[in-house]
């Protein structure tokens, strides 16, 4: 069974390289974005089951990226957690409301966030699976 692709989208390079890693040694295929314009454009490319995406972006910040990733019929449906230092109070409830499928706060607990993919994977998965006969 292939691996599963998850796009990674921040501009800070620790954080892109610590999730790189993460989500390798948990068996996930990894591409990266640093900014809104590289974001959709990877996104097409690459087709991901998943998007972990930072808010505060250069060239287009993430509610952006969320816009244009909801009015492109092929990625529509990807599942996107935003993973972001700016505050929840503000930017939670706003994110989930543009298709966010999921929020946290940076620093994120890494058990919770790979837990959150695993089950949006396999929700997206279970979606994706012809009706039984």
């Amino acid at each position: 069974m292939p691996r599963a692709k998850i796009l990674v989208v921040d501009d800070d390079p620790d954080l892109v390289r610590a999730l790189r890693l993460r989500l390798r040694a948990n068996n996930y295929e990894v591409a990266t974005a640093s900014d809104g314009y590289s974001a959709i454009a990877s996104a097409q490319k690459e087709r991901p089951a998943l998007i972990i995406l930072d808010l505060g972006l250069p060239v287009g910040d993430g509610f952006v990226v969320l816009d244009r990733l909801q009015n492109i019929d092929a990625l529509s449906s990807v599942p996107v957690i935003v993973l972001s230092a700016r505050d929840p109070q503000s930017n939670e409830e706003r994110a989930l409301k543009a298709g966010a499928a999921a929020f946290f706060q940076k620093p994120a607990d890494n058990d919770e966030l790979m837990n959150v993919i695993r089950v949006s994977l396999a929700h997206e998965q279970s979606q994706m699976a012809p009706w039984p006969s």
